[in-house]
C-alpha cells in the first residue's frame, strides 16, 4: 500500500479555516479576515507554525488568543504540533483586514 500523503495545501485550507473560527473579542471578524494571520508553514512532518500579531501589543487576550489560535489548530488531525511566533513587526493596521471585514465594519 502506497503511503498516504495529505496534500499541504489541503491542510493549509483546513487551518484557514480553523482560524475564521475565532475571534478577536473586541472587534466581531474574525481573526483571519482581520489580518492577524501574517504566515502559515508547514513541514513535511505536519508540524504547523503560525506567525500572528494582535491588534494590539496590550490586547485584553494577548495571553488567551494565541493559546486558543494554538489548540485549535493542534486538534486538526492532520497536524502533528503547532508553534505560534506572536509579533508586532510590522505593527496590525486596518490595511491589513480583508474587503470581507472591512465591509463587514462598515468601512467599506
Amino acid at each position: 500500500m502506497a503511503e498516504q500523503k495529505i496534500d499541504t495545501n489541503e491542510l493549509g485550507e483546513k487551518i484557514v479555516k480553523v482560524l475564521k473560527t475565532i475571534y478577536d473579542p473586541e472587534i466581531p471578524v474574525d481573526i483571519y479576515e482581520l489580518g492577524l494571520i501574517y504566515d502559515v508553514f508547514v513541514n513535511e512532518n505536519y508540524d504547523v507554525k503560525i506567525l500572528m500579531t494582535l491588534t494590539t501589543p496590550n490586547c485584553p487576550v494577548a495571553e488567551s488568543l494565541p493559546q486558543e489560535v494554538e489548540e485549535k489548530v493542534k486538534s486538526l488531525d492532520m497536524v502533528n504540533d503547532c508553534e505560534l511566533e506572536l509579533t508586532f513587526d510590522p505593527p496590525w493596521s486596518q490595511d491589513l483586514m480583508s474587503e470581507e471585514a472591512k465591509l463587514e465594519l462598515g468601512m467599506l
